[in-house]
């Protein structure tokens, strides 16, 4: 697959604050990737600049080779879509059957009628204006046209936000359907990992600004295991891999682990009566992101 975004020695400093500290990835075509981190990491600026809406301070943003910003392609190609904002006030005295329209006329790939069955789905309001709606009924407004732009890229930043646990499962379920028969490259940051990771074919960590991991899903939930057992067994096989958490249970003890464990090593371990398991890729997230003043590992 090509790269459709392209990010090398990123950075972006507002004031005196910066904000993205030399980030570098590839996105490539027809995948969907997750973006994760905590609060005030730096996801939606660096999400900003994917979609053109930001310049970057100091490095280069490429779509399909060429600078990204203020590019008439990648401003055709690009859409980012998320809850209710500033960036939509102009838009929020429109009705929903306006905003349809309106997205149809300068949205090429747009599918009007999936639009359609994506609003009855949803028992969206057609004749409701935008600002008359709930928050959780404006991000689905924004989903649904997120969905049917059918772009070849497409950002969804926090979109989910007010919708409730049916609609958010519908959202999930619409947006891999859609991708299996209309694939581009979609970009997905969140909160709700545990609930959104099976969407995940890869994913970006930002941590303080930084870029902490970029990994394909199976291969990062593959390199975060929990090794139990014998104390003194699980230091020893614990010290070649990052330690990211201990527990204690009586005489047991517990500890989260990052790094590649191979087959041999795995055997080794199980035969000295340690129990191998998974760590989930929320609890490995959390892990990776300790804050400071987290409880830090004993």
């Amino acid at each position: 697959m090509k790269n459709k975004l392209s990010v090398s020695q990123l950075r972006l400093t507002i004031g005196k604050v910066a904000v993205l500290k030399d980030i570098s990835f590839s996105l490539e075509e027809g995948k969907i990737y997750g973006v994760l981190g905590r609060n005030g990491a730096g996801k939606t600026s660096l999400l900003s600049i994917l979609a053109g809406l930001r310049k970057e301070t100091e490095g280069f943003v490429s779509y399909e080779g060429q600078p990204l910003f203020e590019q008439a392609k990648a401003m055709e190609s690009i859409g980012f879509y998320y809850q209710v904002s500033e960036m939509h006030e102009s838009m929020n005295a429109q009705k929903i059957t306006e905003l349809i329209k309106q997205t149809d006329a300068f949205r090429p790939n747009f599918d009007k009628v999936y639009a359609e069955s994506l609003i009855k789905k949803f028992k969206l309001p057609v004749n409701k204006r935008l600002n008359q709606l709930s928050k959780g009924m404006q991000s689905t407004v924004w989903a649904v046209i997120g969905l049917a732009s059918r772009l070849p890229v497409t950002i969804f930043d926090e979109v989910y936000l007010g919708m409730d646990a049916p609609t958010r499962n519908t959202f999930y379920q619409e947006l891999l359907e859609d991708h299996a028969t209309h694939p581009r490259t979609i970009i997905l940051s969140t909160h709700l990992v545990s609930e959104m990771e099976h969407l995940f074919e890869h994913i970006l960590v930002l941590d303080q600004g930084q870029l902490l991991i970029d990994e394909t899903y199976e291969r990062l939930v593959e390199k975060g295991f929990k090794l139990t057992g014998n104390s003194e067994t699980v230091d020893y096989f614990s010290q070649r891999f990052e330690l990211l958490n201990v527990q204690m249970l009586g005489q047991t003890k517990s500890v989260a682990v990052y790094g590649e464990l191979g087959e041999e090593t795995r055997s080794e371990a199980v035969k000295a009566g340690l129990e191998v398991g998974r760590i989930s890729l929320q609890d490995l997230f959390i892990y990776m992101t300790k804050e400071e003043d987290d409880e830090s590992v004993n």
